[in-house]
């Protein structure tokens, strides 16, 4: 799996919130295996967006998007249950 550099801002959001590790480390399984049990991948509502994310911690998940069969867009990073 391949993943588009990720944006600026969201390398920010994740050193401010002190994610970054952890979401190298879910970043290293996603490209292994983007359905790792880890990264509860899950496809978001409405479906037909086709808008996914996975776990960066308990609290904190990546949304991103295919762009093609192998490659994806992490679009943002978010407060799971805000």
């Amino acid at each position: 799996m391949k993943i588009l550099p990720v944006h600026r801002e969201i390398i920010r959001y994740l050193q401010a919130h002190g994610l970054l590790k952890k979401f190298e480390k879910q970043i290293d399984f996603f490209v292994e295996n983007p359905f790792h049990p880890s990264l509860d991948t899950e496809l978001l509502e409405p479906k037909d967006l086709r808008i996914w994310s996975f776990r960066v911690d308990r609290k904190y998940r990546a949304i991103f998007i295919f762009r093609s069969f192998d490659t994806v867009e992490i679009i943002e990073i978010n407060n799971h249950y805000k």
